[in-house]
């Protein structure tokens, strides 16, 4: 039976796709029902329909799902942020753990994968720390805020978000009355006119302090003195701030910011660590399994307290200081200036000193640094956004050969096509643990430990016959029996480079050009003293000199 749009079907909804829509099928057709829960019985009205399958509009709930509960929000169908309002919690929680294996199957092509049970939330409504609501007219002329419809830009109104904290009303409810008041308008994405475009509201869980942020189209807000003292009779009010964006684009926040009262930023904390955060700034949006999340990114490190460790995509510094409490020396790669700032100012906040951050794209700054200055590590860890990681960033990280790398992915599609890229070079999937830090919606934090192979193989290598004309001193230990010496003794990690040149200084070693720079010009990182020492201990106990 062929099948057209505007068509209705009956159809027992049998599967669920990544996007939380129901999958069934009418006579081997299959049919994409959103807001259709598993083992409901349904009319659904096609809307767009192709040779073997279609989209379709849930019509009429004829039996429902005894995994379907009622939303607690009125706006769930239509607005586009809540996906799963639908759906019982410990399906979610299925639905979710069989999401992450899907993509590591289908995509990574891993088969015996070494699950552990998704770690579930405690709170399930009212656990976001920030929230951006645009601001606009209805059709009948009312300024309203709240957040767009699925796919579109129409704006639900909702000043009340289930997932929100309760002081996004009132900030709301008085910036509104602000406008209307004085006469302010809300944007138009589509004349480009107006002034309120946005209203950022950020909350620290744990201190209760309050940030609001007006995203505007222009420099300043009529009466600013009268919209900051009525935001400051809200408890916990700390920053008042506008964020300047005069593009013509859909990007929500521009790169000025002026404070207008208070200070630039909040302060919330996570475990033991303490961070400042600003209206710019990444920081998880709900912070007490972002501290679940985090304890087991420091679990899967399992570090001791010699490690040295890359944190890569590392924001303000979230993982990188959390794991600083426990490794020996922690560095950071971020893009955003803005954040790397953030990130030495909340190192120096929790008296954390072995730390280092860098600013810069990640798959630059790591081949640079290594490459460049022999700068290696025990430990990498990588928070990438959506996209994943760049492919010379994964190079390089298998170049560093890293003990361990441990993958925090908020998708699960690009984390299963980078782990298979790792897993193709060298490393082992040892441990995959999501982590659900959105409840009602379908995204899903992913935690994955990789750790170098035990390979028995045998590899040939092309030697030159000078390379095998070797002093008796040369002849009683190898480059390798070495490094576990120096490891073993002194905590230390040293490289074969570190060892020739210790050699070369103790007249073992005499080759020309052994170890020579491939250019006049680039620089070859020089052992440090400490290692130096440590070589040379080793040399004397196997008698090389």
């Amino acid at each position: 039976m062929e099948f057209r749009k505007n068509d209705l079907v009956t159809l027992e909804i049998e599967d669920c796709g990544i996007d939380g829509e129901g999958i069934g099928k009418a006579d081997g057709f299959t049919v994409f029902v959103k807001d259709a829960v598993i083992g409901d019985t349904v009319t659904a009205k096609i809307i767009k329909a192709k040779k073997n399958y279609g989209y379709s509009r849930l019509m009429e709930v004829l039996k429902p799902s005894p995994y379907r509960v009622e939303p607690k929000c009125e706006f769930a169908r239509q607005c586009g942020g809540c996906q799963l309002q639908a759906l019982s919690y410990d399906q979610q929680l299925v639905f979710k753990t069989n999401k992450v294996k899907g993509h590591l199957e289908r995509i990574g092509g891993f088969t015996d994968i070494p699950m552990e049970p998704i770690i579930g939330m405690d709170e399930l409504f009212h656990y976001r720390n920030k929230a951006q609501f645009p601001v606009g007219r209805n059709k009948e002329g009312k300024i309203v805020t709240g957040f767009y419809a699925g796919r579109t830009h129409n704006i639900i109104e909702n000043r009340d978000c289930a997932l929100g904290v309760a002081e996004n009303k009132e900030v709301l409810d008085r910036v509104i009355a602000h406008m209307e008041k004085y006469g302010i308008e809300p944007y138009n994405e589509a004349t480009g006119k107006g002034l309120v475009r946005h209203v950022l509201i950020r909350y620290g869980y744990f201190t209760k302090e309050v940030m609001v942020c007006l995203i505007l189209n222009g420099n300043k807000i009529p009466k600013e003195e009268q919209l900051v003292k009525s935001l400051c009779e809200i408890p916990g009010m700390t920053s008042i701030t506008i964020n300047v964006n005069k593009k013509h684009s859909n990007v929500i926040l521009g790169e000025e910011i002026r404070l207008l009262w208070g200070q630039e930023y909040i302060t919330d904390r996570i475990g033991d660590i303490s961070y400042q955060i600003s209206p710019l700034s990444f920081y998880q949006v709900n912070p007490m399994q972002t501290q679940k999340l985090y304890a087991k990114a420091l679990e899967y490190a399992d570090l001791h307290g010699e490690e040295t460790v890359w944190d890569l995509y590392c924001g303000i510094g979230t993982i990188s200081l959390f794991l600083a409490q426990k490794a020996k020396f922690v560095r950071g790669v971020e893009i955003v200036p803005a954040a790397i700032e953030n990130a030495k100012e909340n190192a120096k906040l929790n008296g954390l000193e072995n730390t280092e951050f860098f600013v810069g794209k990640a798959e630059e700054v790591l081949p640079r640094e290594y490459k460049k200055n022999g700068v290696y590590a025990d430990v990498i860890v990588v928070d990438p956004p959506r996209k994943g990681c760049d492919e010379t960033l994964l190079e390089t990280m298998v170049e560093m050969n890293p003990d361990r790398i441990v993958y925090v992915s908020c998708d699960s599609a690009t984390l299963a096509r980078d782990l298979k890229y790792l897993c193709e070079r060298g490393y082992e999937l040892r441990k995959v643990c999501p982590v659900d830090q959105f409840g009602m919606t379908v995204h899903v934090e992913t935690v994955c430990l990789l750790s170098k192979l035990n390979a028995k193989q045998h590899i040939e290598v092309d030697i030159h016959m000078d390379e095998l004309d070797l002093t008796d001193a040369e002849k009683k230990a190898t480059y390798s029996e070495i490094k576990e010496y120096v490891l073993e003794h002194t905590g230390l990690k040293v490289s074969s480079l570190y060892i020739a040149q210790v050699k070369q200084k103790c007249g073992i070693i005499e080759r020309e050009n052994y170890n020579k720079p491939k250019s006049d010009d680039a620089k070859q990182p020089q052992c440090p003293p400490d290692k130096e020492k440590a070589i040379k201990e080793a040399l004397k106990h196997f008698g090389m000199i």
